[in-house]
């Protein structure tokens, strides 16, 4: 693999180690986004920024944060991974709109605004309606664009993930799902979704969850690059990124935390169900960081060119982070 290839990976929510940081290194990643919360409160937020401050003290030889775009290259610069935060709901911001730059200036470049359900925001893709974006979520998509804070609809319904883009001034993205004409999961996307978002110099990153894929775990790494293919022919190659969604070392206990937060009493098995309620098996030919260059190598066999490859894996990624996570 190329040394000039930068990897961007737009989505982990891992069992972060050391090991995991190391292998980071050895599959050529550059910069990961990770998810810092769920459905944690503002005040248990600050508490994973906590956590996070504690890796990057420990681990500084390997990992540093990204706090601006600009951050994923000055990583790559010192030989370490650069680390940017986002979460995959917003109730790090509760109800107070103020949280929003508070939360961006600590470091939340990213933020999804609903995680499955209707949030005080929008409305996720597992409600039976989907109501659109609340009041409340227009003044913070507006709050958002001012400060830099990347818009998520990666959990979030048709309607909802519609008018958000049609709101926001800068671009919308989705960091990790798939087109639903590949395989119809409820997380992913319509193609009248994925051409909005590239309408809006947005981004979708493919995932890798099986969940989200023909065939699951039987997925070949060829069906996936000709996914990505057909992707591109509809939403053009500056538009599409990767997210792998990769849970790595993760125990169930975190999975039915993603799946049920503190809202229900009975079991909600997500994607899942009774008979497969804990985490797929892993891709063969993506099972952890290391593995990265299969599928830069697949992407190649499949007939794409460095270029297309290099905006694939990393360059769309810093594009689009450039054009909305700066503050104006």
């Amino acid at each position: 693999m190329s040394q000039e290839m930068l990897i961007v990976d737009g989505l982990q929510y891992s069992n972060w180690s050391r090991e995991i940081f190391e292998q980071m290194h050895e599959g050529g990643v550059d910069a990961v986004h990770a998810t810092l919360a769920y459905h944690e409160t503002t005040r248990d937020t600050l508490s994973r920024f906590g956590e996070w401050n504690r890796r990057f003290e420990a681990h500084h030889d390997l990992i540093m944060p990204v706090r601006e775009p600009a951050d994923i290259q000055r990583a790559r610069e010192a030989g370490k991974v650069g680390i940017l935060l986002g979460a995959q709901n917003c109730s790090p911001i509760e109800d107070d709109i103020d949280m929003v730059a508070v939360m961006r200036d600590l470091g939340l470049l990213i933020m999804q605004l609903t995680y499955n359900n209707q949030s005080l925001l929008a409305c996720g893709c597992y409600e039976a309606e989907d109501s659109g974006i609340t009041r409340f979520g227009r003044q913070v998509i507006h709050e958002m664009n001012r400060v830099g804070m990347v818009i998520d609809m990666s959990h979030s319904a048709e309607r909802s993930t519609l008018e958000a883009v049609e709101l926001s001034e800068r671009p919308v993205i989705i960091s990790h799902a798939n087109p639903s004409s590949f395989y119809p999961a409820k997380r992913n996307k319509s193609d009248r979704v994925l051409s909005a978002i590239a309408e809006s110099g947005g981004l979708l990153g493919f995932s890798v969850y099986p969940f989200h894929l023909k065939d699951g775990a039987d997925c070949t790494l060829e069906m996936f690059c000709d996914m990505v293919a057909r992707t591109v022919d509809l939403m053009g190659i500056e538009h599409v990124g990767i997210g792998t969604d990769l849970c790595q070392a993760q125990p169930t206990s975190v999975l039915e935390w993603m799946r049920n937060g503190r809202w229900s009493k009975t079991m909600d098995y997500g994607e899942g169900s009774q008979a497969n309620a804990g985490w797929p098996r892993p891709l063969p030919w993506l099972r952890d960081n290391r593995d990265f260059p299969r599928l830069v190598e697949g992407l190649r066999r499949r007939g794409f060119d460095d270029d297309a490859v290099a905006r694939i894996m990393g360059r769309n990624w810093v594009d689009v982070l450039e054009r909305a996570a700066t503050p104006r």
